[in-house]
Formats: structure tokens, C-alpha cells, sequence
């Protein structure tokens, strides 16, 4: 059965980017253009994985992976942060949170980030 990826970036063109090669490598994807919608998204669907912006309208991805990590029925999904935020600060706090892996959008093609999606799912 195929893996379930929930793409949850409010930048339309690198969202569809990245779904559309991840597709292409037999993967079943959901979007969510904001953290309320990947909140319930993730609630709903319970995905294999989330890729996870950090700057998102309403509630930021911080907020949606401390959400996911208190409810015991979604915090074994792993999370990959995919930010513009590059500070060392973001990065630990991501990880502290629980996220398993947090790329900075400018140092990581979208190839590349596929290979990371592939490989947190082995």
C-alpha cells in the first residue's frame, strides 16, 4: 500500500512541487495550506509522514508539532520541518519538539528533500 505524505506549506508553487515528484516516486499525498487545516489533516488521515512549514497563517508549525506530540494517537508520525527559518534557535526548538529531520528551504533542493522524505520512511 502506498505511503501517505501530508505536504503542509502555504507556498503553492514549492507545495506542488514537491507533491508532484513525490507522486512520481508512488506516493499517496494531502495538502494543507495552513496549520489548522494540517492539524486536522493529520487528525483525520493520520499520514506516514508530514513535511512541515514553520511560517504558516493562523497557528505555525511549531504549534502544529507540539499539538501532534501531546496526542498519543499522532505522535509517532514523523515530522520533517521544511523552513526558511534557519536560526540554530528554530532548528533545536523543531527538534526538541519531536521533529525527526529540519531542512532550510535554501539548502536543500526539492530532489534532495525527496531522498529525505524516502529515507525517514525506510
Amino acid at each position: 500500500m502506498a505511503k501517505t505524505i501530508l505536504i503542509v506549506e502555504d507556498d503553492k508553487f514549492l507545495r506542488e512541487l514537491i507533491a508532484q515528484k513525490l507522486i512520481n516516486e508512488g506516493y499517496e499525498i494531502s495538502e494543507a495550506v495552513d496549520g489548522e487545516e494540517g492539524i486536522k489533516k493529520i487528525q483525520e488521515e493520520k499520514p506516514n509522514l508530514v513535511l512541515l512549514d514553520l511560517i504558516l497563517p493562523g497557528i505555525d508549525g511549531f504549534e502544529v508539532l507540539s499539538k501532534m506530540k501531546e496526542d498519543v494517537a499522532l505522535a509517532h508520525i514523523p515530522v520533517i520541518i521544511l523552513s526558511n527559518l534557519g536560526q540554530k534557535e528554530d532548528v533545536e526548538r523543531g527538534l526538541q519538539l519531536g521533529a525527526i529531520d529540519y531542512l532550510i528551504k535554501a539548502h536543500f533542493t526539492p530532489g534532495e528533500i525527496i531522498e529525505k522524505i524516502k529515507n525517514a520512511l525506510k
